[in-house]
């Protein structure tokens, strides 16, 4: 068992509308982590923060703004800023997020994880609040576990947080996201089950 204390985080990684089924990049079996997520916002987390894409129309990582098809690099137009899309999913408990990320904001830059974007060098801010605050563990969970869950949890890593990726409260783009599970090893980050912590 693992004590979730006020030095750990909660991010919820882009807990949105066109993630989930219906939506526009629409991550298979998505809903399924929501109610689990909303368990975990009861747990004693000293902070919890939740992501967005949050993209200008006509964004790089548009596969339309190429004149291209759909690849694993350019998406169909998602989370376009300020439309229903973009919207955190009405059903995720939002009382005790203190802090909403949005990210992929640049028009010429992606941004997979909520600290850094896919340049390597532009941060979000969320390393700086989470440690000015205290913070050394994060509990990392969310959509999609082969894109944004893993690139947080890398980046989470390398600025020196513990990290922490809660398996049943994420789902995978991929059909099989055990190459994902490797790769988050291999970088030192735990793999839990939501039923793995409690509150002390």
């Amino acid at each position: 068992m693992i004590h979730v204390t006020a030095h750990d985080a909660l991010l919820a990684i882009d807990l949105q509308n066109d993630f989930l089924p219906g939506g526009a990049l629409a991550v298979p079996q998505g809903d399924a982590v929501i109610p689990v997520v909303n368990h975990l916002t009861l747990l004693p987390f000293g902070q919890q923060a939740a992501s967005q894409d949050w993209h200008p129309h006509g964004h790089v990582s548009f596969a339309s703004t190429h004149g291209r098809k759909a690849t694993p690099d350019h998406w169909p137009d998602h989370c376009v800023a300020g439309t229903h899309g973009a919207e955190l999913a009405a059903a995720l408990h939002q009382a005790r997020i203190g802090m909403v990320i949005r990210k992929g904001r640049d028009p010429d830059i992606d941004s997979y994880s909520a600290f850094l974007d896919n340049d390597g060098a532009t941060r979000t801010g969320l390393d700086s609040w989470l440690a000015g605050l205290g913070i050394n563990r994060v509990f990392i969970v969310g959509l999609a576990l082969d894109y944004c869950v893993r690139a947080t949890a890398i980046d989470a890593k390398a600025l020196g947080f513990a990290a922490i990726v809660v398996e049943d409260a994420c789902r995978a783009v991929g059909p099989d996201p055990q190459a994902t599970w490797q790769v988050l090893a291999q970088h030192g980050i735990e793999r839990v089950q939501a039923a793995d912590l409690a509150g002390l």
